[in-house]
């Protein structure tokens, strides 16, 4: 199909009327709408719950465990001076 005749069924489609569209329609597409829109919402609550809880968790063991402190040495100085 070349370009002319692409743009040629793309005209003749523009150019008929539309489908009716049946009533019933309209309130299914508005139904299953505001589902998405609250799955959506709860997912999204959800994601800021999770993220808050995991930057708790990680205070919590950064208080706990304190990593920025050099561990204590595990082997003594030497005694000089004795």
């Amino acid at each position: 199909m070349s370009l002319r005749d692409r743009e040629a069924a793309v005209r003749r489609l523009l150019e008929q009327t539309p489908p009716p569209v049946p009533p019933e329609l309209h309130a299914d597409v508005v139904r299953r709408g505001g589902r998405i829109l609250r799955r959506r919402t709860a997912a999204r609550r959800l994601m800021w719950l999770l993220l808050f809880a995991a930057a708790v968790a990680f205070v919590v063991w950064a208080i706990m465990a304190q990593p920025w402190v050099e561990p204590p040495s595990e082997t003594t100085p030497p005694l000089t001076g004795w």
